[in-house]
């Protein structure tokens, strides 16, 4: 089993994709906790450049909350991380975790049927994109 599902865009810039992750994530209940700029942060901390790549904490409260009510460390896997990333070829490549994959570690049935309810909202939305 693969840990994270991607899709591949062109013809659109980063800066459009990452705007289309957003509202097609909030259509699949998902709001965007945290934005890390990880060239930003390869440039500032070691002077290296990388291509554009972006973290984005995506969250959907309600299956937060029924993952918390079953297993209350759980937040130390919260919240779904989204990279946003150039390619080489210019195109633009959007990837997410597969809650299913990440979540069958912690050894409970209650928890993988939310995360299988996770993924496929993820994977719904990653493949409108």
């Amino acid at each position: 089993m693969t840990y994270y599902f991607s899709k591949k865009l062109t013809n659109i810039s980063f800066n459009q994709t990452l705007e289309k992750v957003a509202t097609v994530l909030k259509t699949k209940g998902f709001g965007i906790l945290t934005e890390i700029d990880v060239q930003d942060i390869m440039k500032k901390k070691l002077d290296r450049d990388i291509k554009p790549y972006k973290i984005l904490g995506a969250c959907n409260p309600s299956f937060a909350y029924q993952a918390l009510q079953t297993e209350n460390k759980i937040g130390t896997m919260l919240p779904c991380n989204v990279i946003v990333q150039e390619l080489e070829d210019g195109s633009v490549e959007v990837a997410s975790v597969d809650p299913k994959a990440s979540m069958q570690a912690v050894e409970n049935d209650a928890l993988i049927k939310i995360a299988g309810e996770v993924q496929q909202q993820l994977q719904a939305a990653i493949n409108e994109l």
